[in-house]
């Protein structure tokens, strides 16, 4: 199984980037879907996750300005990034869970904010 994440970037203070990741590979039925990032010299933690059904939760500090979502159909996960801040810079990994309880990580993408 690999989760192919792509989409960062760099993006100035108030700017947008998206960021999607494909699961491909002997899947079998995804269930949670996340996005986590990592900060220089900070540990990882969740940004934003969604259920198969859709239901979605955001850490604080992205609420109002991110917004996750997916299309099962094509095992994707999104993460559309606005007003973006200084603070998250980081490097985003996804993530992906199937209801064999097995969890996937994707190999991480830049997004860089500054101006």
């Amino acid at each position: 199984v690999q989760l192919q994440a792509c989409g960062g970037g760099s993006a100035q203070p108030g700017g947008s980037l998206r960021l999607s990741c494909a699961a491909s590979g002997n899947i079998f039925r995804l269930r949670d879907m996340a996005w986590h990032r990592q900060a220089p010299g900070k540990q990882r933690v969740l940004v934003a996750s969604i259920t198969a059904g859709g239901r979605t939760n955001y850490a604080d500090s992205v609420k109002g300005r991110f917004t996750i979502s997916r299309d099962n159909a094509k095992n994707t996960v999104y993460l559309q990034m606005n007003s973006l801040k200084p603070e998250d810079t980081a490097v985003y990994y996804c993530y992906a869970e199937n209801y064999r309880n097995f969890d996937y990580w994707g190999q991480g993408t830049v997004v860089t904010v500054s101006s």
